[in-house]
């Protein structure tokens, strides 16, 4: 198990080599260190020394991914790239364009994307699942497709209307809950109220009608035949062995959502106000700030990777027949 741990983390190198590469080329593809620095300067009336002046400052004087005017191994390492990208392995985010240091931001923000994120996951998953085994135990009634078309309905919308339609009627004509912000302590159950709601109900759809799916291929397998021929109650085939021998898929989709947990929603953080790091990339994204962007992508992907380590291994404890050799 050890080894196998450690040969999936030695795979991980290269691949987050190759994301930040990727993510490299494809910011610089469309700016240069002349725009970054007319953005953060202003676009109008930036002097060539002040802009120079920004690029010396930050880094980004140097060419992007070979040093012509060097030697030996330094035409590679002295560019921005190498600059920026070798001390990220050791979790050395740097500095933001605006002075401010990303690895405090990151854990400053990590809190209220966890207060979002973490309650939708758990009750959405709870409420996805128990929905899901209600139209298995009612298949082929009028509970399954009044189920099944409601979980079409929901699915079929845009979770931008979730959004618009709960702040409108919630927050501005109900005034139950605030329209937008975020606040520390328990005050934040305030804020944080509508948006996990939304959150929930905008997935039951998919997820719902996903695990009914799941569950009905297996509550015609053999092994579910001989244990109603046993004597045991339809609730009892149903908890205790199709539940059971779902878990596998449900364990993958559950594990690799644990980067989404840390990195937080996009569209609920920038709507809601809520200063997490969805809305922090997305601030970065609208100024053109390399260094919170790219510190952003890594994080995601060595979140992945270790959802997906933690998947394999879960896998072990959720099927005995599954051995990691």
């Amino acid at each position: 198990m050890i080894t196998y741990i450690i040969r999936r983390l030695l795979y991980a190198i290269p691949i987050l080599i190759g994301v930040n590469l990727i993510t490299f080329a494809l910011f610089f593809v469309v700016n240069t260190p002349e725009d970054m620095a007319r953005m953060a300067l202003g676009m109008k009336r930036v002097t060539p020394e002040a802009i120079e002046r920004w690029k010396a400052e930050r880094g980004y004087d140097k060419p992007l991914l070979y040093n012509a005017q060097k030697d030996g191994p330094r035409k590679f390492t002295e560019t921005i790239f190498v600059e920026k990208s070798a001390a990220m392995f050791a979790f050395d985010f740097g500095q933001a364009d605006d002075g401010r240091d990303i690895a405090s931001e990151i854990r400053t923000r990590a809190g209220p994307s966890l207060a979002i994120a973490l309650p939708v996951f758990v009750v959405g998953l709870v409420t996805m699942i128990s929905v899901a085994l209600l139209m298995v135990f009612f298949r082929a009634t009028y509970v399954d497709t009044s189920g099944v078309v409601l979980c079409v309905a929901l699915m079929s919308i845009s979770a931008l209307f979730y959004i618009i339609a709960g702040q409108y009627l919630v927050a501005k004509v109900w005034r139950l809950v605030p329209i937008s912000g975020y606040s520390g302590s328990w005050d934040a159950l305030r804020f944080l109220m509508l948006p996990v709601v939304i959150g929930v109900v905008s997935g039951i759809g998919a997820g719902a009608r996903w695990y009914r799916t799941l569950f009905l291929e297996e509550i015609n397998r053999e092994y579910v035949r001989t244990a109603r021929a046993k004597g045991l109650s339809e609730l009892q085939v149903l908890f205790r062995h199709v539940l059971r021998n779902g878990l596998i898929p449900i364990l993958t989709a559950s594990v690799a959502a644990i980067p989404l947990l840390f990195m937080g929603s996009l569209l609920t953080e920038s709507f809601f106000g809520i200063p997490g790091l969805g809305s922090y990339t997305i601030d970065a994204i609208n100024h053109q700030d390399f260094g919170v962007v790219r510190s952003m992508v890594f994080l995601g992907s060595v979140l992945y990777i270790v959802g997906l380590v933690l998947t394999d291994i879960s896998y072990t404890w959720a099927d005995p027949r599954v051995r990691l050799e």
